[in-house]
């Protein structure tokens, strides 16, 4: 098992805005251990969101190699991303990307579904998500039911249930009241502690990036700074 959970090597990302190109990547280098949390941080523009979907193969880049858990994930073919995402990394989105018509339960169920768990262990293990979230007794609820804060928790039961090699979020923060934040950032920082989860955020939230042990800004594409933070909340 590689101690380097994800490697960047010259990783570049152009898009064609009508005839002007648009550099949101300018060969980033860098690599993540396990165990590490993670904050991409940069204001709109800097290429953030972007780096944090070429690491979940959502998107390809132009030049340079990205590895996961010691693949190579230029090689693969879109089949065999999918798998990947859905066998070794978790995804928490800003709109939470929870199906409406399934309650809690079942969209923590969902994943494991995808990958063959049979009925009685997916919803064992999606209630022990819920519980550890602290939210297991709105697990009939249907997200139109359930508070930012508390769709965001379900999310989170749902990216976790799979004991994934790597944590994604993007904008975890986004729609979510300071208190709500607060919560949801003390939870990412036990399960990283507590279970030695491997979580990189991407985000422009000053408070997301008080919780991650390490910070990486962005600008213009590129890398400027990268930093171990010495301050991180009790």
């Amino acid at each position: 098992m590689t101690e380097v959970v994800v490697r960047c090597s010259g990783v570049t990302r152009t898009y064609q805005d009508e005839a002007v190109p648009v550099y949101a990547l300018r060969g980033v280098d860098f690599e993540v251990r396990r165990g590490e949390f993670v904050s991409l941080a940069g204001p709109s523009g800097s290429g953030k969101s972007t780096l944090l979907n070429v690491i979940g193969g959502l998107d390809r880049p132009d030049e340079g190699r990205v590895e996961v858990d010691g693949t190579l994930l230029n090689d693969l073919s879109q089949s065999e991303l999918s798998d990947m995402r859905l066998n070794k990394m978790g995804f928490v989105f800003q709109a939470y990307n929870l199906i409406p018509v399934l309650s809690a339960l079942e969209n923590v169920e969902f994943i494991m579904q995808l990958q063959g768990v049979g009925a009685a262990e997916r919803k064992e293990r999606a209630r022990v998500a819920l519980a550890s979230l602290g939210i297991s007794e709105l697990e009939h609820r249907r997200p139109g039911e359930l508070s930012g804060g508390q769709q965001q928790r379900a999310a989170i039961a749902r990216a976790i249930v799979t004991n994934p090699v790597l944590l994604l979020a993007d904008e975890p923060s986004a729609n979510l009241d300071s208190g709500a934040t607060q919560e949801l950032l003390e939870l990412l920082q036990r399960l990283n502690e507590d279970s030695g989860v491997t979580i990189i955020t991407a985000t422009h939230d000053p408070m997301v990036m008080s919780y991650a042990k390490r910070r990486i800004n962005l600008r213009d594409g590129a890398i400027v700074e990268d930093a171990i933070n010495e301050a991180l909340p009790a």
